[in-house]
């Protein structure tokens, strides 16, 4: 088995309870770790053979994109759209962060963490 992190991915959009964060928007930040067996494409040097991290940006920012209330429902779509378009995941955690929260206080950042399995 091996690791692949896809750190700070940073998007702008449009999460949240409030009515004012859905239509304003903020930043958010995105961050993934992956894991699959990285044996055969350390051997072979072929993208075909391992997880394509272009693949995982181009998911965390689809997702993004789709408004939602919770930082957890975002989450899920992201964790479950991994294992949907990458059969060599094994496991994955996403990090769900919105920059610079409207919660009444000087908060630097909100974060959700979701980990989940391959199902057998």
């Amino acid at each position: 088995m091996g690791i692949i992190k896809v750190e700070n991915i940073r998007v702008f959009a449009h999460h949240g309870c409030l009515h004012e964060e859905t239509k304003i928007g903020s930043d958010y930040r995105v961050d993934l770790k992956i894991e699959a067996n990285l044996q055969t494409s350390a051997k072979s040097d072929k993208l075909i053979d391992t997880v394509d991290y272009v693949l995982l940006n181009k998911i965390v920012r689809d997702e993004m994109g789709k408004p939602s209330y919770l930082l957890e429902t975002v989450g899920k779509r992201i964790l479950d759209r991994i294992f949907k378009e990458s059969e060599m995941v094994k496991k994955a955690t996403v990090w769900v962060s919105k920059l610079n929260p409207p919660i009444g206080g000087d908060v630097e950042k909100v974060t959700i963490k979701m980990t989940d399995k391959r199902k057998k």
